[in-house]
């Protein structure tokens, strides 16, 4: 079986093709399992955020044009539009990948945090979906353990550096005082959880949260001391907001240029700031043709997060230590997989070899035999059974002067030479 990944991210491919790649949760378990049913995979997980779109599989081959076929059938787009803007990557080259993208190691803001949180969220929906097993799901469970070491032994999550944290950093350099600013933000996930947080720490005005749920929006707004309406709402409360940050899962944009239009002549065309975080995008590109409005996408952030970034660079290299160690002890998983069977063989043997011995041995004790003469007879058979074979085989070795085999049966029963 081989290990095989095909993806996109913010490196390869612009925003206009990672959302077309866009996997919705809603839309998730039936995808999983459709690619699961392609006939040489047997494995599949898919991880879908704003950054990236990576499929992962166990295929009985190396071949990824498998995976490439099915994503361009499943997203009915030209197989010409996609491939320029596809990496692939095949067992070590997979595991050492996704260690890195669990880490934040390959996220545009460096040791990002929340990329293990999804990485958790495709694997879990893969289990759900049924389409995970021993191969693929090992492989999560210990990109799950390397990354947790890297925190634990690096400083890479030690600043507070994020898409999120990226978004207030640029509404702090546009105004003066985000005492004075009013903030909409749209969606109530974590990415926008976490704008919240940060605009609070930098003493934001007020905050208003806008969801589909109004109910998650007023817990999330509870947190903050905040507003919260519904997407119905937003026309109303549109003009309120200095800053607008967004990040839903909605296929379709939630502002049009006509309604922020509206907005700008309300507020009497005092500019507005807008981040859009989502893929696909929350906000019409159209919107970024008014005078009045600052829009940014989650591309255009790259431009803010060179800051603060030193010791995550740092960390970084120690970090790429740690998942040369850790790749190694999962390729050493994988190699000793190939003797399971063997060694299960071994195990029933053995245990053969046991239960016909003890049979005896009970038989023995009924008849009378004092049970001190029974274990010796019992200790000696067990020994010359389990011994037998072995010996038999190493004489063999000797005799066709197989000299590696009998290297290899000192080695495996860790023997020492008699003096």
């Amino acid at each position: 079986m081989t290990l095989l990944a095909v993806g996109i991210n913010y490196n390869t491919a612009p925003v206009s093709i990672r959302e077309r790649l866009a996997f919705p949760a809603e839309v998730l378990e039936s995808s999983l399992q459709e690619l699961w049913h392609v006939k040489e995979i047997s494995e599949a997980a898919i991880l879908s955020t704003c950054n990236r779109t990576e499929f992962y599989c166990t295929a009985t081959t190396a071949n990824q044009q498998i995976l490439i076929d099915w994503v361009v059938q499943c997203k009915n787009i030209d197989s010409a539009d996609l491939t320029p803007y596809l990496y692939c990557h095949k067992d070590s080259q997979l595991i050492r990948h996704m260690f890195r993208v669990a880490c934040g190691l390959d996220s545009m803001i460096l040791g990002e945090p929340q990329i293990l949180g999804q990485m958790k969220t495709a694997y879990q929906a893969a289990c759900d979906a049924g389409t995970l097993g021993k191969q693929l799901g090992k492989l999560f469970q210990h990109t799950f353990s390397a990354a947790k070491k890297v925190r634990t032994d690096t400083a890479i999550g030690s600043s507070p550096v994020s898409v999120a944290f990226a978004a207030v950093q640029l509404a702090q350099q546009i105004f003066d005082k985000l005492s004075e600013q009013t903030a909409l933000l749209i969606g109530a996930g974590e990415t926008i959880e976490l704008t919240a947080r940060h605009l609070t720490h930098q003493g934001i005005g007020r905050i208003i949260i806008a969801n589909r749920t109004y109910d998650k929006a007023h817990a999330l707004a509870t947190q903050f001391n905040g507003f919260a309406i519904t997407l119905a709402e937003l026309p109303t409360h549109l003009a309120e907001a200095d800053i607008v940050i967004s990040s839903t899962a909605s296929p379709l944009p939630i502002l049009g240029k006509g309604r922020v239009e509206s907005a700008l002549k309300k507020r009497k065309h005092k500019p507005i700031f807008m981040v859009d975080l989502a893929v696909p995008r929350d906000i019409e590109a159209e919107v970024e043709q008014l005078r009045d409005v600052y829009l940014y996408t989650v591309d255009d952030l790259q431009h803010t997060v060179n800051q603060n970034m030193n010791s995550r660079r740092q960390a970084a290299e120690q970090a790429e230590e740690i998942i040369d160690t850790q790749v190694n002890y999962f390729l050493a998983w994988l190699r000793a997989q190939s003797a399971q069977s063997t060694i299960r063989d071994y195990r029933l043997q053995a245990e053969l070899q046991r239960d016909e011995a003890l049979q005896k041995t009970l038989a023995l004790l009924k008849n009378g035999l004092p049970a001190e003469e029974a274990l010796n007879k019992l200790a000696f058979s067990l020994t010359n059974k389990l011994i037998h074979t072995p010996s038999v085989q190493i004489r063999e070795a000797a005799e066709n002067e197989r000299h590696d085999l009998i290297a290899a049966a000192c080695e495996l029963f860790k023997l020492t030479k008699s003096q």
